[in-house]
């Protein structure tokens, strides 16, 4: 398979990408590891006139803490990120699912940036940034600006970014010292896209009681979900077996996952219980709960 015909640009500046941006709008794309747009090109899925590699342009790889934030660069590999110190002590959940993404040889070009503009309904990191209320942080003609995760994704392979912008970061929430987390999914193999996967994090209370719940799954809607029913039903609960299943429930409620030659919807909906009990027990240990 060969790639239809495009012009290749490969600017020096972030103000150059952008400039280029302005000039092509949707005819152009941005190229930073290719591990997704590559194989569309192949394939003739995607037809950009331009491609905008920005593999050139310096400072854009980096992994910092910042304003309780961790904040990854455009250019800051999978592999970078999997690896981080700073990332595995501030962002655990982060760190956890980074490993669940394809294979090593994907990881050491993948990029986080470019996981969550894909937008692929499937993918880990996106689940991860709705279940950690984080954001982007997007460049084009007009400024720059922060898109939270929540009006960041919009449908299947769609997000809000205007064809004249580019993402520049991606801002992760700190998980703060007695915070939670736990990333599970099913794939048919592993490295292959989450059939289903849900990420949790809780807190709780002195006393023990969940004080706050996230739960984010990917894999069930064209968008990343929460499951905001279960997570305010978990409040004020005590962690355990009875708190897990009725959460469990509310999870399979609340989605509408669709059937295709991978899975039905309603193997979807069971998977997506199951998998949501098991995120929950695994925060609720690390948050310094009773693991059953």
């Amino acid at each position: 398979m060969k790639p239809p015909r495009f012009d290749y640009r490969d600017p020096r500046s972030l103000e150059e990408a952008v400039h280029l941006l302005a000039r092509y709008g949707d005819e152009a794309k941005i190229l930073a590891g290719g591990q997704s747009l590559v194989p569309m090109l192949n394939m003739r899925l995607a037809r950009p006139s331009v491609l905008i590699d920005i593999n050139r342009i310096p400072g854009l790889d980096y992994i910092r803490l910042e304003d309780g934030r961790v904040v990854v660069g455009a250019l800051a590999r999978h592999r970078a990120v999997e690896r981080s110190e700073l990332v595995r002590q501030y962002c655990p959940l982060l760190a956890g699912a980074i490993g669940w993404v394809g294979h090593p040889a994907i990881r050491h070009r993948g990029t986080v940036c470019g996981s969550l503009a894909h937008a692929d309904p499937a993918a880990e990191l996106p689940a991860v940034l709705a279940a950690l209320e984080g954001e982007v942080r997007v460049a084009g003609p007009e400024g720059e600006r922060c898109i939270p995760s929540s009006e960041f994704f919009l449908t299947y392979f769609t997000t809000s970014l205007q064809p004249t912008e580019m993402v520049v970061e991606a801002r992760f929430p700190v998980l703060e010292p007695g915070a939670g987390w736990a990333f599970h999914e099913v794939a048919r193999r592993h490295g292959d896209f989450a059939l289903v996967g849900v990420a949790a994090v809780l807190w709780l209370d002195p006393e023990g009681a969940i004080r706050e719940a996230r739960l984010a799954l990917t894999g069930v809607d064209g968008v990343p979900v929460r499951a905001r029913a279960a997570e305010e039903a978990l409040i004020g609960r005590r962690p355990g077996d009875k708190a897990w299943s009725d959460a469990a429930a509310l999870v399979r409620e609340s989605i509408e996952p669709e059937s295709d030659l991978h899975a039905s919807a309603e193997y979807r909906k069971h998977v997506a219980g199951v998998l949501t009990w098991r995120a929950l027990n695994e925060a609720a240990a690390r948050a310094g709960g009773e693991r059953r």
